[in-house]
């Protein structure tokens, strides 16, 4: 794009200094900027209408930007990109946004690949957490899609451009005179010209989805109008890679809007899946990652009723762990496979065999002790002690009832997995500088998914640093109750610092009730510093720091 700056060439509105291009798409380009006044650097996108539009559409286009714009910085969320300002330079608006240091959702998934169900899922959760708060403030996205879901260096998940992208977007259509979003990601209602709603939204996260793990969207044909058509008329075609994520993706994926999933029911499925369970496509959580369904590969379909999946048992971004026990009878009745009838059978059987062995064997020690004791009452009542030693096994005749309560265990045992707890941990903020102590909102902040093969049951656990030091309080205690869910997600914000200077340590979560298990340790840092002028207005996030590592991103703009 030439006759552009470069860096250091062009001040927009007296304040923000362009450094460099982050990206460009077909209606502007995302810059890497400073601001000049606070002393920090941000991305700004200059849009610049398509061509063919007269003036007055122009000027009307802009001034619709600059209220959405406007509109999506009441959205205060951890994982949405926060709108500082909206310039006007040139004739044009241009929006000043948080950098977020990582990558795109879409550069991950064209350098390694499809995600795993379990990281897809999430990542997929804290998108839709995102879109939660931003559909309460009024804000609907338009465009969810990897391009717009950033991969923060500290381990958040944001997603950018709420309210903008309606404006702007590859392969753009016109309906009714305006600009909406990228086709394949268009919901069927919005494509036919009704009004979008959040359950539109809820598609385009569902197709999102499924391109992380199918490697590529359900419905793109080789022309926008061809895949408008697809969208409305096609049905989903089955994913082969999503494993347990299925049944999301089917219900995330109907066409009728009143029929789609509603949010608290996705984010629900979204956090079991995420921590390693299965999920039905109607709903409800059906084991946990050690559940005797849970199998060894994704995308295996159980057995026996329809919209019942197991997912690979993986750690809390999809690395593998040790294959699972064989596939044992369920506990709930009506809900399982059509197979545990004959399981449960041939584990009768296998008992009743173990007990008639168990029989014959104090049989023969009976009648070795006859033997020895010569039958009579005196030699019987001599040969005691001696009968001892001989039959190691089981006792002799009189006490043959005994081995009856032995084979008892088995049934049960495999009726009933073994309970055990799986934990996931990351970062929501890694690290902090300024004054200290550190605001609460601004400390470092960790999220943990907690999740149990069965309920009822009390999970005791306490957050605890490397070095010991934390403002974690001691044991606490969590409940899972009969029937209700087996995740729970878990908060934590560290308030420790060392005043002067700076303190680098690692948080994890311990479990140490119904059995002891810890998370992987997650480094976070704290630098106490003199208050200087730009202090209170450094970037929510500590992605934003210049200083982080990594490549700066700003909002990926739409190709």
């Amino acid at each position: 794009m030439s006759g552009e700056p470069s860096g250091d060439e062009r001040v927009v509105a007296g304040r923000y200094r362009l450094l460099g291009p982050l990206g460009r798409g077909g209606m502007g380009v995302v810059w890497r900027a400073r601001d000049e006044v606070l002393g920090r650097e941000v991305a700004v996108k200059e849009v610049r209408a398509p061509a063919g539009l007269d003036e007055a559409e122009v000027q009307r286009m802009y001034a619709r930007l600059e209220r959405e714009a406007w509109a999506s910085a009441r959205v205060t969320h951890r994982g949405v990109v926060t709108v500082y300002d909206v310039a006007t330079d040139g004739g044009r608006p241009w929006i000043v946004m948080e950098l977020v240091r990582g990558l795109s959702l879409a550069e991950m998934l064209e350098a390694d690949g499809p995600l795993s169900p379990q990281r897809a899922a999430h990542i997929g959760e804290q998108v839709l957490s995102a879109l939660r708060s931003a559909h309460e403030a009024g804000v609907l996205h338009r465009d969810v899609k990897p391009g717009n879901v950033l991969i923060a260096n500290d381990g958040r998940v944001l997603l950018s451009d709420f309210g903008i992208a309606r404006l702007e977007g590859s392969a753009s259509i016109t309906m009714t005179g305006e600009v909406i979003g990228s086709p394949e990601y268009l919901a069927p209602e919005a494509a036919l010209g009704a009004a979008p709603g959040p359950g539109s939204d809820l598609w385009s996260l569902g197709v999102m989805l499924y391109a992380a793990v199918e490697g590529s969207t359900p419905f793109r044909q080789d022309s926008p109008i061809a895949t408008l058509q697809a969208v409305v008329e096609r049905e989903l075609p089955p994913p082969r890679r999503a494993g347990a994520l299925e049944p999301v993706l089917e219900g995330l994926l109907r066409k009728d809007p009143a029929r789609r999933l509603t949010a608290p029911e996705a984010a629900r499925m979204l956090r079991v899946v995420g921590a390693g369970g299965t999920v039905r496509s109607e709903g409800g959580p059906v084991s946990g990652p050690d559940s005797p369904t849970a199998t060894a590969h994704h995308g295996d379909r159980a057995g026996g009723s329809p919209g019942a999946f197991s997912g690979a048992a993986a750690g809390p971004y999809g690395s593998p762990t040790p294959a699972l026990p064989a596939p044992q009878p369920r506990r709930e009745s009506g809900h399982g496979p059509a197979d545990p009838a004959p399981r449960t059978g041939a584990g009768l059987v296998l008992a009743f065999g173990i007990v008639v062995l168990l029989l014959v064997l104090a049989l023969l020690g009976w009648l070795l002790f006859e033997d020895r004791a010569g039958g009579g009452p005196t030699g019987g009542g001599a040969a005691s002690p001696s009968a001892s030693p001989v039959t190691s096994g089981p006792a002799p005749s009189a006490t043959t009832p005994s081995p009856s309560p032995s084979p008892s265990p088995s049934p049960s045992a495999s009726a009933t997995p073994a309970q055990s707890v799986t934990l996931a941990v990351h970062a929501v903020r890694g690290r902090y500088s300024g004054p200290c102590p550190p605001p609460e909102a601004a400390a470092p902040a960790f999220a943990a998914t907690l999740s149990v093969v069965r309920t009822p049951v009390v999970v005791e656990y306490r957050w605890a640093t490397r070095s010991g030091v934390s403002s974690a309080p001691d044991w606490q205690a969590v409940t899972f109750d009969a029937g209700g869910p087996t995740a729970r997600e878990l908060n934590f914000t560290e308030l420790s610092h060392r005043p002067g200077t700076t303190l680098d340590d690692a948080v994890r979560l311990e479990v140490r009730r119904p059995g002891a298990v810890t998370s992987d340790w997650v480094d976070f840092s704290v630098t106490c510093e003199e208050e200087t002028p730009t202090s209170g207005a450094s970037s929510p996030g500590p992605s934003g720091s210049p200083g982080a590592p990594g490549r700066p991103v700003g909002p990926a703009p739409t190709p």
